[in-house]
Parts: C-alpha cells; structure tokens; sequence
C-alpha cells in the first residue's frame, strides 16, 4: 500500500513533512492515529530513522494499543523495526527498571500499585477520617501536585496562588502528601515507588546522570506525541529530558478537547509549540470523517463561544460525509420525563437498525445516569455503564441500601416522622448534607446519596404509605432487576469517558447550568466555564449521525421547575426558536379532578383513587378481594413484599374504576410502564372475568 492512498492533502503534508520538528493540530474525526502512524512509516521507509529507534507516546494504553496495531499493518514489526508505541508511564517504568541500579546502586524499588494504605496511614496520623471518599480526594490531590511538579513545601504557597479548591484546607493536605513521601522509603533505603514517581524518577536519573541520558538518546531518536494538549509538567519534563537539545519531535493534539486542566494537564506546551521551535513545520487537519454536516455545524457553533487563548487556535471542523438528520433540541418537565424520551427515541432506532452498541448516553456526572438505568431498564433494553458503576453497584449506594434495611429493622424509630425525613437522618452519616461539599470523591457520593433521596421521593407518589421497610424491599428489587453489562448494550458514560470514542447516535442529557456546566465552574474561574464548554464540545462531536440534545427543568417528577438551560445553548437554540417546536411537543399536566364530584384532587391519596376521600366509594367489592388474592400470589412467586406488587390504594382504584383498556389502565397513578409490561394482561384480565 502506497502510505499517501486515501489521504487528503493536509493528512499527506503531516506525513512528508521534514524530519524535525512537526506539529500537528488534528481536529475531532480528522484520523489523526492514520495520519501519524504513516508520518512514522514514511520517516522509516526513507531511512531518516530505524522503527526501533522510534518511541510514540499516548495516555491510554487502549490507544497505544491502536496505535502498535496500525504500525503492524504498515510492516513495522519484526527484528530491529518494531515502533514503541506506549504510554508515558509504561515507558517509564521500562526505562526505570534498566536504569535503576546504575543510577541508584544497590537500594530496591518496588511498584505501589494501590496507594490507599500508605495515604490511609499518613491521613490518621495527620488528624483527619480515613474514609474511602477522604483516601480518594487526598490521593488525587497528590497526584494533581506531582503531576504538577510541586513539591510538598511549595503546596500550600501554589493552591493558594492557583485558588484551586481543596477538599481539606492546605496545610493539612500539605501534612498528609508530606507524611504519604516519607512513609514510601525504609529505614535501608528501599522505596516504594506510586505512578507519578515513574516519570519523576526516570527524569531525575536522565538529568542527573549524563552517560544514562546519553545512552538513552543513542537508543531513541525520533520521538511521537499524541494528545499533546493533555500533557502534563510532569510529562513534559520527562519528554524535555528524552530530547535533550535535539528535535525530532512530532506532536499531535487539539486545544479544542483540553478537558484534563483538573488532573494537571496544560494545553500551554501545545500552544507554545511554534514559540519554543520557530522553525517547525505546522499542519492542521480540518476534515471531518466522522460526522454529518450537521453535526459539525453544531460543534463549531459551540465552540465557537469559546474564550481565551485557546479559543485562538481553535480548529473549524469541515463535514465530509453525506448530509444527515438534524440534530434534535428537547426540553422536559423534570429527569424521569426527560428519560423516558431519550428510551423511547432509542428504541425507535434500534427498531430502524441501529445495533443498540452503537448508541450512547452521555452525562456530565455519573449520578446522573440513575433516571437512564431505571428507563431502559423498564424498557428492557440492555446498557453497560463506561467510566463508572451501575447505580446499585456504587459503593455508596450499597453502603446505604444496607443503613436503610437496617433502620428497618429497628423499633426506636419515631413513627410520625415521613420517608424522606428518616432517610435524610439515615443517610447524613454516610455524606449526604444539606450542602454540596467540597472534593471531587465526596462531592459525587453526595450527589448519588441525593439521588437515592429523590427515588425514594418518587416511589412515594405510586405509594403515598410507603415505609422504610416497603423502601428497602423496592430499592433490592431495582438492584435485582438491573442488566448486567454487556457489549451489546447502549453505552452510558460520562462525557469525559467517553473521551476517544464515537458512536451512531448520541444522546447528550442533563445540559443544564449546575450540570454542565458544573456548579464548581460556575462558582469558580472564566476558564473553569470555559473547559466544561470544550467537554460539551467533546460530547457533540462524539455522534456520527444522530444527536439528542436535552434538559430538565427539575430533578425529580414533579418538582419545582427550577433549572435553566445551559449558557452553551443560548446561541445554539435561540430565544424566539424554543426546543418545544423543534422537539416532541410536550404533554401539558393538568391537575386531577375528582370523578365524582368533579372537583380538583388534592393530596396523593385522592390523586391515587380518583376521587376525594369525602365522596362515596363505588368500589367492587368481588374484584377488590380477587386482586388482593392475585396480589399475594404473585408476592410469593417473585418472593418480594404485597406493596411491591401494588399498594392497597392502587388495589382499590382498579377495583373502583374498572379499566377495560390499556389508556384506561395507564391512567390510574401507580401502574407505570415497567408495571403495564408485567401485569397489564393479567389486570385486564380479572377485571373482564369479575362481575361487576
């Protein structure tokens, strides 16, 4: 194969640019990984450079693994032209096993693969709870620093420079990184080495020690970098010490996709990248193969609000494919509404021939995906959740369920106090406050616990009797009733795992101010906004064809209509075009009115009967007795309570009401989707064989 065939001319021009300096702005869908590994091959067959003397570094061993994959299919395996392609810890750790004991002598070094213990040790001794959530925080705040390359002496000076938010104050995070170092090496010199030293070491050593540098530099010549704007001081540092005074350096990123500024990442080394080498060849790829006109229309509209520095290189992304389906906009009443669309608009493309693998959910927080799991479970279509949990299976989440079976199971509780109420009080030693906290780990317990409340809420309007027993014997239920994961399923990922990846259709939800962006960027730096627009901007450019786009107004069924729309939309849906005429139009709710009096219900029970409370029961009684019976044998065949069935209340609207149709069914509160699927047959069923 020719190494041009197929290539555009800005793709060719990155492969033929002169040994050197190269640096490459490659747009989302551009087929940067097809770009680079020809520039690799081309530098190889003109024998400017042996393979084995390449070294290609990316962030994600998936990635390298494409990568190693490409470089075969060129021929560039085999004896003295194998292509390293890894990532920058890998290499290090390789790097650090051979030079280690000509540098450091005869001490020992030994890979931390799980840093907990160690933080553990160092975070009881420094005064504060060794908590999973505390561990995770504290470790990735040392991880930002060294990443950072900031020393235990200088955090506190540099957090507070940086204003960067710390989930302890300064100076005792500062005492926990301090007594977490230390703790890593023995009284004989032996030390224990976490990811991050892998990079910091193997520098030291090229820095520190001439003739090791210079080995290194005879080993490997041409060096390879993609996601070059994720890169972190840490790297760089490592990637400055590979090089040495030389140049043969190829870079490939996009400062559009910089969405990693949290964990240390700067955009600066892309950006900088003509600065520090004026001479160097620079190519930007603007065609897009992945996604329809439409899509990208809409990705360069969002990007193009951007501000800053970096919204001066951005990329404007040039659709190659056919024209497609416009992207859609939709506004909802509250999340299970919004939900309940997105399911339902899945399955009429699963039922048009899209494989359900290659459709997506996208979220910004992984709390987010709970109402998604309760649809398409309900549906009965099969998801796996990427970069995180299912919601039953989060830590959180069981800890909980078992405070909640366990309260249950107590007499001492208060008996006029209501569900959410009790669950507030069970749930606040585990992390749920009434204010949002601080720390990327405890803020996102916080927001699963605040989720498994607004469930509970929610169950309470089917079942307004509903205790803390009936609520535990529901939520197993929901536990049991999840899909495993599966590679057949719909992907639900956060949008910063879904970084890298690209589907048929995309379904982008919760894009609400609060949600994305996120309340801490809201309340933090211009730039804070203005990297959760580049992650929107990721999350767009990850459909191929079909794009959703939504919101709620409201977390929970029925709740105040609080939220707006996110400021990424303002210019993308316009005022005078609302998402209600380019979306479904949305059912109006109208306040229930008693059917025999014909005045409006209020409260749940009325809601539930149809009727006031006040005003006479016409309730058959034969049915009434054949439900209950009904009731408890389905009870004991799926070995779960009566209430998890139907409440008594829902028994006693059947009864009343006598639904002879699915509509009829449906409209009684209580008998929901999932329900009708399981026992709307059999519910029509007696009330047609019991005499009215």
């Amino acid at each position: 194969m020719h190494l041009l065939e197929g290539l555009d001319p800005d793709q060719q021009a990155a492969v033929l640019a002169p040994r050197g300096p190269v640096c490459v702005l490659a747009g989302a869908g551009t087929g940067k990984t097809r770009t680079i590994t020809r520039r690799i091959a081309h530098l190889v067959n003109e024998e400017h450079v042996r393979g084995s003397q390449v070294l290609a570094v990316t962030f994600t061993a998936r990635a390298a693994g494409e990568m190693r994959g490409r470089l075969r299919s060129l021929g560039l395996a085999g004896s003295g032209n194998t292509v390293q392609a890894m990532t920058f810890h890998a290499s290090a750790m390789r790097q650090l096993r051979y030079f280690w004991p000509q540098a450091i002598g005869s001490s020992r070094w030994e890979l931390l693969d799980n840093k907990f213990p160690v933080v553990s040790r160092a975070a009881r001794r420094s005064g504060l709870d060794t908590s999973t959530e505390t561990l995770r925080d504290l470790s990735s705040e040392i991880e930002w620093a060294k990443a950072s390359l900031i020393g235990v002496d200088d955090y506190v000076e540099e957090v507070t420079r940086r204003r960067r938010e710390t989930p302890f104050p300064a100076e005792k995070v500062a005492a926990v990184y301090g007594a977490y170092e230390a703790a890593k090496i023995s009284d004989d010199g032996d030390q224990l080495l976490d990811f991050d030293d892998l990079l910091l070491v193997t520098t030291g050593i090229l820095a520190g020690h001439p003739q090791l540098a210079e080995e290194f530099r005879d080993r490997y010549r041409c060096f390879v970098v993609d996601e070059y704007q994720d890169v972190t001081p840490a790297q760089q540092s490592l990637l400055d010490a590979w090089l040495g005074n030389r140049d043969d350096l190829t870079v490939v990123g996009d400062a559009n996709q910089t969405i990693y500024t949290f964990t240390g990442a700067s955009p600066r080394y892309l950006l900088d990248f003509s600065r520090r080498f004026p001479e160097a060849a620079m190519v930007r790829l603007e065609r897009d193969y992945r996604s329809t006109p439409e899509v990208v229309g809409l990705a360069n509209r969002a990007i193009g609000a951007a501000r800053g520095r970096v919204a001066g290189t951005r990329l404007k992304l040039i659709g190659q494919r056919p024209p497609g389906p416009e992207p859609v906009f939709a506004e909802y009443d509250d999340e299970p509404a919004e939900a309940t669309a997105v399911t339902a608009r899945i399955k009429r493309l699963i039922a048009q021939g899209i494989p359900p693998a290659e459709i997506a959910i996208l979220y910004r927080v992984n709390a987010q995906a709970q109402a998604h799991e309760d649809a398409l479970t309900a549906a009965g279509i099969p998801y796996q959740v990427r970069g995180g949990e299912a919601f039953f299976q989060r830590a959180e989440i069981r800890q909980a369920m078992r405070s909640i079976a366990q309260a249950a199971a107590r007499t001492d509780l208060p008996t006029d106090a209501d569900l959410p109420t009790l669950l507030k009080a069970i749930l606040g030693p585990l992390g749920l406050s009434d204010e949002e906290p601080a720390g990327t780990q405890a803020r996102q317990r916080w927001e699963s616990l605040r989720a498994l409340v607004t469930l509970s809420e929610d169950l309470l309007v089917d079942s307004p009797d509903i205790g803390l027993g009936e609520l535990s014997a529901e939520l197993a239920a929901r536990s049991q009733a999840r899909h495993p994961p599966t590679v057949q399923g719909v992907t639900l990922s956060s949008l910063h795992a879904a970084k890298g990846l690209e589907w048929d259709a995309v379904f982008l939800v919760g894009v609400v101010d609060g949600s994305l962006p996120i309340n801490q960027a809201i309340n933090g730096s211009d730039e804070d906004v203005e990297e959760e627009r580049r992650l929107f901007y990721v999350g767009i450019t990850r459909a191929r064809e079909h794009l959703h786009l939504s919101w709620a107004l409201a977390r929970a069924e029925g709740g105040r209509r609080g939220r707006r729309r996110s400021r990424f939309l303002v210019d993308l849906v316009p005022d005078d075009s609302p998402a209600s005429r380019i979306a479904e139009p949305k059912k109006i709710r109208k306040r229930p009115q008693c059917r025999v009096c014909g005045k409006q219900l209020l409260g749940k029970t009325a809601s539930l009967l149809g009727r006031c409370e006040s005003c006479p029961s016409n309730l058959d009684e034969d049915l009434f007795i054949a439900l209950k019976e009904w009731r408890s044998e389905q009870a004991k065949e799926q070995k779960v309570p009566a209430f998890v069935v139907f409440s008594d209340n829902t028994l006693i609207a059947i009864a009343e009401q006598r639904p002879d149709d699915v509509a009829a069914l449906v409209a009684i509160p209580g008998i929901g989707a999932k329900k009708l699927d399981q026992y709307g047959e059999m519910l029509l069923g007696l009330v047609a064989s019991t005499g009215a």
